[in-house]
């Protein structure tokens, strides 16, 4: 098996439509778009480290956006529109990248990664079912959902630690620590996969849980594991 290599961490003359960007910064790194104005770039509120007075700022509103509320999801994001500078941080150690989307292609994130993209992507979530493991209990759980519906387009995300691609091939199977992945092509399949581990000290059964993707298609995997609360 050919092992997850790691993706840039810095990125000098960056492009996606619309916008001109470089990543840099070796602890928390930064996002620094160049906009244009004729595409507008999306965010989550909290994550503008700094911006041009004259980049426009307002809500954008997110499909579902009841089916997000009663899940609990956030309802809306924030839009940045306009000729100018805006640079994009969180507040974590980690490693920003970008996910080029070519017109139709989708990519499913993990909650709490997503960084920005381009306007040309559509933001909605999916609920993964029958997953049952230590980190997301019995009834699976949610994760962002970015596709390229209207062209093509750039999404930023943030990885915690550094981030590896595993490129899998058709059938090809990899096991990763639940809360060590990061994205994950739609065509790929996920299942847990538990080993049960016997102690000769204790003489006790414990439970070694992985989640096991299955290819084709792409994983993301970051050396930091993010195991947040599930919301479900």
């Amino acid at each position: 098996m050919n092992p997850p290599q790691i993706l840039p961490t810095r990125i000098r003359e960056g492009l996606a439509p619309g916008v001109t960007y470089l990543i840099e910064g070796e602890l928390v790194p930064m996002l620094h778009c160049s906009l244009d104005g004729s595409m507008p770039v999306y965010f989550e509120h909290h994550v503008v480290l700094w911006k041009d007075p004259q980049i426009g700022i307002k809500l954008k509103a997110v499909r579902g956006a009841v089916r997000r509320l009663v899940a609990g999801r956030q309802v809306f994001l924030t839009e940045a529109k306009g000729q100018g500078d805006i640079a994009f941080s969180r507040d974590a150690p980690g490693h920003v990248f970008p996910l080029e989307l070519p017109r139709g292609a989708a990519i499913l994130v993990r909650e709490h990664q997503f960084l920005a993209a381009t306007g040309s992507i559509r933001y909605s979530t999916s609920h993964l079912r029958g997953v049952r493991n230590n980190l997301f209990g019995h009834s699976g759980f949610w994760v962002d959902r970015f596709e390229a519906h209207d062209g093509d387009g750039v999404v930023w995300l943030h990885g915690f630690g550094n981030v590896f691609e595993k490129v899998l091939a058709d059938g090809e199977e990899i096991d990763v620590e639940p809360g060590g992945w990061v994205y994950m092509d739609p065509d790929v399949r996920l299942r847990p996969a538990a080993y049960g581990l016997r102690t000769g000290i204790m003489a006790g059964v414990g439970e070694l849980i992985f989640n096991r993707f299955r290819g084709p298609g792409r994983v993301g995997i970051q050396t930091m594991y993010l195991h947040p609360p599930s919301s479900d």
